[in-house]
């Protein structure tokens, strides 16, 4: 027979099991492109800062649309 330990462990587990596959996963992939202008990077989502602002003012703007 489990002591109450075990069974918090158990439980524990369980929590976390559950928790993991209900994590939001991340949306954006390494694609070698910058997701505003396609340009070519090495590493990250976008070549410049001035991109990723774009990107996510679009994005805000997009979620905005869909809200409305």
């Amino acid at each position: 027979m489990s002591d109450e330990l075990d069974q918090a462990a158990a439980l524990e587990e369980l929590e976390r099991t559950i928790a993991l596959a209900n994590r939001r996963r991340p949306e954006m992939q390494f694609t070698g492109a910058c997701y505003n202008c396609e340009e070519s990077v090495d590493k990250g989502f976008f070549c410049c800062p001035e991109c990723c602002e774009d990107f996510q003012r679009i994005e805000r703007a997009k979620q905005q649309r869909r809200v409305a």
